[in-house]
C-alpha cells in the first residue's frame, strides 16, 4: 500500500515507467530462464550451439548499451523506449515460431538489442522526471524490477506445462502491449542538443575520469548481484537437495523489497553523504556471502544448512536496496543533463563486462571448490569482490571525485556553519 501511495506522488511519466519496468521484467523473466532448455531439449542442439545463441543475445546487448544511451539524448527517450519494447516484442515471437539456427540468432541479436535501446533509456527518461527525487523513483524502479523477476518465472513454470511457444508468444504480447502503451500515454519530452557529434558525446563521457573509476569501483555490485541467479540458487539446491529451493531465495527477496526498499532509502538520503551509503551497501553486499560459506560442502541438513544461504540472500538483497538507488542517482551528476544517457549507457556496458567476466571467475571457483574440496572458494571470493569495491567507493570519496548530492551538500554547509 504504502509502494502505490509514494508511486502516485510522481509524474504520470515516472507512474508509467514503473508498470513498465515490471512488465519488462514479467516478459524477459518468464522466456529467458528457460531458453537454454528449450533449444537443448525440444530442438535438440548441441550445448556448444546453445550457447551462441544466449552469448549473442547477451553480447547484442550488454555491448551495445552505449548505442541506446547516445540514442535517448538525441532522438529522446520516449522514441528509444517504444522502439526498444517493439524490438523485443519481434525477437521474442521469433523465438516462438522459429526453429532454425539463422532464425534463433536473429531472435537474439533483437531481443538483445531491444535491452541496449531502452535500458538506458528508460533510466535516463526517469532521472530527468524525478528531479531531485531520483532516489525514491529508482528505490520505486527496484521494487517494481524485483516483483517481475519474482512474477516472470512463475508465471513462465505455469505456461511450459503447455509449451514453450505458449510461453514465448505470451512474452511477446506483453512487450507488445508495452509498445502500444508507452507510444498512447508516455509524454514526449524535448531534446536539448549535445553541442557535439555522437563520438565527440563519447569522448567528453570516456575522459571523465572520475566517471570511470566509480564505474570500475562498481563492478562489485553487479557482479554480486548476479550471484542471485548463479552462486545462491545454486547453494540453496544443494543445501536442500530440492531445485524449487532457487524460487525461495527470490521470494526472499521480493517480500524484502516490497516491505523495505523505500522505507530504506528515504530514511538514508537525509543522513549522511550517500557516496557512503553505496560503500555501505557495497559492504553488507560483500558479508552476505559469509554465512553460507560456512555452511558450504557440509553434510546436507536440508533446511537447516538453507538457513545460512537464505541470510546471505537477505543480506545481498539489503545490500543492493542500500546502494543502488543511490548509485543509479549519482550517475548522472557526472555531466552534463544533455549526455544523461551516455553517461548510463557506458555505465552499463562497464557492468556488463564486469558480470561477465564476474559470473566467468565465479564458476572457475565453484569447479575449483568442488574438485578441490574447498566449497567454500565462491563464496569467499565473492566477499572479497564486495569489499573491495566497497574500499573503492569510499576511497573515491574521500578523494573528493564524487559530484556532490544535496544531501552531501547540506552535509558540507552544516559543518561549515559548526566550525563558523
Amino acid at each position: 500500500m504504502r509502494t502505490w501511495h509514494e508511486m502516485r506522488r510522481f509524474p504520470l511519466a515516472v507512474q508509467l515507467l514503473l508498470v513498465n519496468q515490471l512488465g519488462v521484467n514479467i516478459g524477459f523473466y518468464l522466456l529467458i530462464p528457460y531458453l537454454a532448455t528449450h533449444l537443448g531439449q525440444n530442438l535438440g542442439m548441441s550445448a556448444a550451439v546453445v550457447g551462441v545463441v544466449l552469448g549473442v543475445r547477451n553480447l547484442s546487448q550488454q555491448g551495445l548499451f552505449i548505442i541506446g544511451g547516445s540514442a535517448a539524448d538525441r532522438l529522446g527517450a520516449r522514441g528509444v523506449i517504444i522502439a526498444g519494447c517493439a524490438l523485443r516484442t519481434v525477437g521474442f515471437a521469433l523465438f516462438a515460431l522459429g526453429d532454425g539456427l539463422p532464425v534463433l540468432l536473429a531472435a537474439s541479436v533483437l531481443s538483445g538489442l531491444a535491452g541496449a535501446l531502452f535500458n538506458p533509456a528508460v533510466r535516463a527518461y526517469l532521472a530527468q522526471e524525478a528531479g531531485e527525487r531520483k532516489a525514491e523513483a529508482f528505490a520505486l524502479f527496484n521494487v517494481f524490477a524485483t516483483t517481475g523477476a519474482l512474477i516472470g518465472p512463475l508465471l513462465g513454470s505455469a505456461l511450459l506445462l503447455v509449451d514453450f511457444r505458449t510461453s514465448a508468444l505470451t512474452a511477446a504480447g506483453i512487450f507488445a502491449v508495452l509498445t502500444i502503451a508507452q507510444a498512447l500515454a508516455l509524454p514526449a519530452r524535448k531534446v536539448e542538443p549535445s553541442g557535439s557529434g555522437v563520438l565527440g558525446d563519447w569522448r567528453e563521457v570516456l575522459g571523465n575520469r572520475a566517471f570511470l573509476a566509480f564505474a570500475l569501483a562498481m563492478v562489485g555490485m553487479f557482479t554480486l548481484e548476479n550471484q542471485l541467479y548463479l552462486l545462491l540458487p545454486d547453494g540453496a539446491r544443494e543445501a536442500t537437495g530440492w531445485d524449487g529451493a532457487a524460487g525461495i531465495v527470490f521470494l526472499v527477496g521480493t517480500v524484502a523489497n516490497l516491505a523495505l526498499q523505500l522505507r530504506i532509502t528515504r530514511s538514508l538520503k537525509s543522513r549522511g553523504i550517500r557516496a557512503r551509503w553505496i560503500a555501505a551497501g557495497l559492504a553488507v553486499m560483500g558479508l552476505a556471502f559469509l554465512p553460507p560459506a560456512l555452511v558450504a560442502g557440509t553434510a546436507s541438513a536440508g533446511w537447516l544448512d538453507a538457513i545460512p544461504v537464505l541470510l546471505g540472500a537477505l543480506l545481498l538483497y539489503l545490500g543492493v536496496m542500500v546502494a543502488s538507488p543511490f548509485v543509479m542517482e549519482l550517475i548522472p551528476r557526472f555531466g552534463r543533463p544533455e549526455l544523461t544517457g551516455t553517461y548510463f549507457g557506458i555505465f552499463y556496458v562497464v557492468s556488463g563486462i564486469a558480470a561477465a567476466v564476474g559470473n566467468a571467475v565465479v564458476g572457475w571457483a565453484m569447479d575449483a571448490g568442488e574438485n578441490d574440496g574447498r566449497a567454500w572458494l565462491p563464496w569467499v571470493c565473492c566477499a572479497l569482490v564486495g569489499l573491495a569495491s566497497a574500499g573503492g567507493v569510499a576511497w573515491l570519496q574521500r578523494r573528493g571525485a564524487l559530484p556532490a548530492t544535496p544531501a552531501a551538500a547540506a552535509s558540507v554547509r552544516d559543518d561549515e556553519r559548526s566550525n563558523a
